[in-house]
This record gives structure tokens, C-alpha cells and sequence, in this order.
């Protein structure tokens, strides 16, 4: 499948001399698939496991001595290794700290030769002192876009259609309905890549494709529960599983307006405040299994001087998994027929998509009973934006930071169609858009 991240390895694979690559990134997000299809540019790519096949570790036991290794790595796997022009991959190399730390001496020593690690739990597992700060490239792999979506279904028409989009065009309507339709079923299917091979293996049968799709994010929700188990200790796993089940019903425990905060109170016996719950909250943000949306104060750059670090919202990193843990039916999805929770869907679909399209902090604004769901920066300017899930788009609350801010522009995504009020300064997104925002040169190519 068609990834982004993929264009960036390529730029990477040019750089002579370059540092090691490490993608790292929940898992299931197509790590090892890229790194493979990565490996079909080179003349040869060598794939090492970590995980699969733990003897390989004592290769690293002696020294950290790149020439070393790679004789040792190529008796092995029993195929030379030309340092010249082969790809070696280090995989699952979170269960390998040495082979971590070793990517310092490989960025020193072997600066021209093309070496790739991928990881899950990286953050969970490591300290500060295994980890080769400066000396590697590092990529984060986050699931697939809804533009990456459309590609992974074939559905190449929509993605050529988003990608050639400017600020100030419009959408035909057939067209939006069309995008509108893919959207839904991207809130059921999400952009875990083997839950979307899933859903494009079967989509000429819709029901059975959707069917399929939630029994394999169901069967994906154990493992994900089962890495908490082995990797935090038996209470700890019990601690993050509780916190990571109460997203879905704490975004749904208010009626109207924007997701709440978090709330901690209730969540584990005994325990009710942040201080209490910041260790589980860290693993989860460590594992990249949420996202937090952090609430500041102001709205003012930079936004991280008046965040508060025991105020934020939590959000799924998948929002298919959202529907999963939620248990909400495939079609009453489709149909957008799920009340108010189809706005936490919303806001969780642009949190996600901000994350993909390379946002490394999420911010929401908060002054007294007023309340905007994002802030974004952009070349300086402070971009407010309300998220709307269906065609109503009174936002009272963006009018309130517009007054006392002055933005360049104000933003409202909902189901309508893109609208440019240039005079009162409000654009209008579709949902749909919100991983282009703001409307700039294309980010993901197919050629």
C-alpha cells in the first residue's frame, strides 16, 4: 500500500554520507511492510528480527563495532553483505537494546551505508542512555490517512481529486458525496493497514467486508491489550487497560459540544488524580496508542507556555479501533445515525489526521465557558479550528477567540462542502480535509 513516509525514505536513500533510519511507531502500523517494500529499491536488503529471533542479539554481546557486526550479521543470514549498495534492516529493535545503541557507531564509522531499524514500544522499553540521540534519522509511522485510505481501496480518482485541491476551489457536489461516503466508511475501517487489506479484499460485498473488518480490530484490541501485559507488569497492564477502554465512554459522557477533558476520577479503584494516573497516561503517549490534545489558556504562540499539564484531552490513535472499543455497529456508522458521539468521531478523525500529517503537539483553547477544539500554528499565524461532525456550524466559541485574537482566518469542518468568506474571514473545510489543512502544495505523490 501506497504510504508517504514512503517518499521521505526515498530522499534518505539519496543522502550520502547519511545516518541510520529508525521508524518507529505503534504497532500494526505497517512497519515491517514498508521497510520490506523499502528493500526492493536496493540491489539485496537483509531482514533481521529481533523479536522472531532473539540469538541474533549475541552479535552485539562483544563490542558495538559495525565491521564486526556485519561480518558476524552475514555468517548468520548466510548471504554476504555489501555495504556499498545493500539495505540491512534491523526490525523489533525496541527487544535489542545493544543493536539500538550500536546505531551510533554504524552513523560514525559507516556513515554511506544503508541501514534501516524499526520499532514498536521504543519509548516503554529504553532509557535515555541506550538510545543514539543525534545519530539517527528518525521517521514516525503513524496509521493510514484517509488519503492513503483511498489508494489502499483504489480508489485512485478521490485521492487525485483531494491532492490537486487549492484554497479557494470548490467541490461538485456529486463529488463531496462521493468523498463524504469514503469518509464513513474510513470511521469504520480506520488506517490500520492490514484492517484496510481487509476491508479492500472484500468491498464488493460491503456488509461482509464491514463484518470482517470490526473482527479484525477486535482481534487487533487483544494484542494491543496483551502488549500492556508483557511489557508493564500484571498491575500496571490492568491500570492501562482501564484507562485505555475509558476513551471511547468518556468522550461520550457528555451530550452536546466539543469532547471533554479527561477525567480521572473512577478510572481505577483508588486512584483519582493525575498525579496518581500520569505514569499510565505516559506508557499509552510512549506507545503512541493515544493522543492527547493538550488545553491552553491563551491564544497566543507558543502554545506551549500556557498549556496545563493536568488538563488535556484523550483520543484513540486509530479511530476505527474508537468504533471497536465502542462497540458500535458498523452500519449505525455508515448511516451517521449515533447522536452526539458522532462528534468525538470527528474530533477524533482530525486529531488523527493533524498527528499523520506530521503535528507533533495538539493543542485545544479554553477561557471561561468558551472553547475551540484546535489550535494550529503556520508560519507564525494562529490558526483556531472548531470541528463540526454534521451541517450545523453555529460556533459561538470561535467567534469569541476571533474577538479577542484577531486571526488571520477562522475554520470550521463539518459535512458541508469547502466555503471561502474571505470577508468575515471564515473557511470552510469538509471533514474530509482536514489532513490538507491548510490548503497547500500536495503531500503524498503515486508516481
Amino acid at each position: 500500500m501506497k504510504r508517504a513516509i514512503l517518499e521521505k525514505m526515498e530522499a534518505w536513500k539519496e543522502k550520502i554520507p547519511r545516518k541510520p533510519l529508525l521508524l518507529r511507531g505503534a504497532r500494526q502500523t505497517g512497519k515491517t511492510y514498508l521497510l520490506k517494500a523499502f528493500g526492493a529499491s536496493f540491489p539485496k536488503a537483509h531482514y533481521v528480527n529481533f523479536e522472531e529471533d532473539p540469538l541474533v542479539e549475541k552479535v552485539f554481546e562483544q563490542d558495538l563495532k559495525p565491521g564486526r557486526i556485519v561480518k558476524e550479521l552475514s555468517f548468520h543470514l548466510n548471504t554476504p553483505i555489501d555495504i556499498q549498495r545493500d539495505l540491512l534492516i534491523f526490525d523489533e529493535i525496541q527487544s535489542a537494546p545493544r543493536a539500538l545503541t550500536s546505531l551510533k557507531y554504524f552513523a560514525e564509522e559507516m556513515p554511506g551505508f544503508a541501514l534501516c531499524a524499526a520499532g514498536s514500544l521504543l519509548g516503554v522499553h529504553l532509557s535515555p542512555a541506550s538510545f543514539p540521540v543525534g545519530k539517527v534519522e528518525e521517521f514516525s509511522m503513524r496509521p493510514m490517512s484517509f488519503q492513503e485510505f483511498l489508494l489502499g481501496i483504489g480508489d485512485q480518482r478521490s485521492f487525485d481529486f483531494i491532492q490537486q485541491l487549492k484554497a479557494g476551489d470548490s467541490i461538485p457536489e456529486v463529488i463531496h458525496a462521493q468523498l463524504w461516503d469514503q469518509l464513513k466508511v474510513y470511521f469504520v475501517v480506520g488506517g490500520l493497514p492490514e484492517v484496510v487489506a481487509t476491508y479492500a479484499q472484500n468491498q464488493d460485498n460491503p456488509f461482509v467486508a464491514l463484518e470482517r473488518v470490526r473482527q479484525r480490530q477486535e482481534g487487533l484490541v487483544i494484542g494491543y491489550l496483551a502488549d500492556m501485559a508483557k511489557h508493564s507488569g500484571k498491575e500496571n497492564s490492568m491500570h492501562l487497560e482501564r484507562l485505555w477502554r475509558q476513551i471511547p465512554s468518556q468522550l461520550a459522557r457528555e451530550q452536546g459540544g466539543s469532547a471533554p477533558k479527561f477525567k480521572f476520577k473512577g478510572v481505577v479503584p483508588g486512584m483519582k488524580g493525575f498525579s496518581q494516573m500520569a505514569g499510565a497516561i505516559d506508557w499509552l503517549k510512549k506507545a503512541e496508542l493515544i493522543l492527547p490534545v493538550n488545553m491552553v489558556t491563551r491564544g497566543q504562540l507558543p502554545f506551549s507556555a500556557y498549556a496545563k499539564e493536568n488538563f488535556f484531552k484523550l483520543y484513540l490513535f486509530d479511530v476505527g479501533l474508537l468504533g471497536a472499543l465502542s462497540r458500535l455497529p458498523p452500519k449505525t456508522l455508515l448511516d451517521y445515525g449515533y447522536g452526539s458521539y458522532q462528534g468525538y468521531f470527528a474530533e477524533n478523525f482530525v486529531a488523527q489526521e493533524f498527528v499523520t500529517a506530521g503535528e507533533r503537539e495538539l493543542f485545544y483553547w479554553r477561557e471561561g465557558t468558551a472553547e475551540v477544539e484546535f489550535l494550529r500554528e503556520s508560519n507564525g499565524r494562529v490558526l483556531p479550528i472548531e470541528v463540526k461532525s454534521g451541517w450545523v456550524t453555529k460556533a459561538k466559541s470561535l467567534s469569541v477567540f476571533a474577538a479577542k485574537y484577531r486571526p488571520d482566518y477562522r475554520t470550521i469542518m463539518s459535512a458541508w462542502p469547502p466555503q471561502w468568506d474571505e470577508q468575515n474571514k471564515v473557511h470552510h473545510y469538509p471533514l474530509y480535509l482536514a489532513g490538507r489543512f491548510p490548503l497547500s502544495s500536495p503531500v503524498l505523490a503515486t508516481s
